[in-house]
């Protein structure tokens, strides 16, 4: 695995003297993992608001679609790079790639994550540990490397999507929810770390949202669009922490309190 701890980085037009001179331009945003359901729904936001964009997913069809049509959207610029975000031996380099072509980084949103099959997780350690891998391990090392960039300029927003699924192990998805669970334990010790150098970083954590990733579900989901616009709120706010929609504040601290002598009985 590459070091990532300091970016040899000058992300500035003057850096890179054949990029279009966008200095002037707001919002400069990294999104990671962007052909999700959630991350192009907030996409879709942001290009209506003029942004600009980099974009990093592994479906290099599905990422020229979703570019395409943010740049349909009034996005004032829209980067891409196809690459498998597990790969951490190539996170330094296209990390430094992704923020050369922005000209800089206000926001990076990251997305990347998989759901996995629990019943075959239970059986098979090498996918649990993709599992982990994917949720866990590849995002803190996108993390550790965008933290100390951010650290250097004293400015940023890191925007993660963990899950309430991390709040506590159940039995349908523990695979998943400790993946989320590390996440988050992370996230929060980086904010404590960054916070006083003037960077931000929002854990978001949704409930079940109506995306691809969730068809599967028979149960109720939230709307990905109306979740998006939460997200972008909360992003614009400098918020440490979100539940979304925000009932699931409240159900995840009822959740959490359950005694395990009766949540071990539980059908979760």
């Amino acid at each position: 695995m590459s070091t990532l701890a300091t970016p040899p980085l000058d992300a500035s037009p003057a850096s890179n003297p054949t990029a279009p001179d966008r200095s002037k331009l707001t919002k400069k945003i990294l999104v990671l993992g962007a052909t999700s359901g959630i991350a192009e729904a907030t996409c879709r936001i942001w290009a209506a608001q003029g942004a600009q964009l980099f974009l990093i997913a592994r479906n290099a069809d599905k990422l020229a679609a979703v570019a395409a049509d943010l740049k349909t959207r009034g996005a004032a610029y829209v980067g891409t790079a196809v690459a498998d975000l597990d790969d951490t031996d190539k996170h330094a380099e296209l990390l430094s790639h992704a923020i050369n072509s922005l000209t800089g980084m206000d926001i990076a949103y990251l997305a990347h994550g998989i759901l996995g099959d629990q019943p075959r997780a239970e059986q098979d350690f090498e996918h649990a540990a993709q599992i982990l891998h994917t949720n866990f391990v590849a995002p803190v090392s996108l993390l550790t490397w965008l933290a100390n960039f951010c650290v250097q300029r004293h400015a940023g927003v890191l925007a993660v999507l963990s899950s309430v699924a991390g709040e506590r192990g159940r039995k349908s998805n523990y695979l998943y929810g400790s993946s989320k669970a590390g996440l988050t334990a992370f996230l929060a010790g980086l904010r404590n770390r960054v916070d006083r150098e003037g960077v931000t970083v929002l854990t978001i954590k949704p409930g079940p949202v109506n995306t691809a990733m969730t068809a599967h579900m028979k149960i109720r989901k939230a709307d990905v669009n109306k979740v998006a616009a939460t997200i972008v709120k909360a992003i614009d706010a400098k918020k440490d922490n979100l539940y979304v929609p925000g009932i699931f504040q409240p159900i995840m601290f009822v959740i959490r309190n359950i005694p395990d002598r009766i949540f071990k009985k539980l059908n979760l």
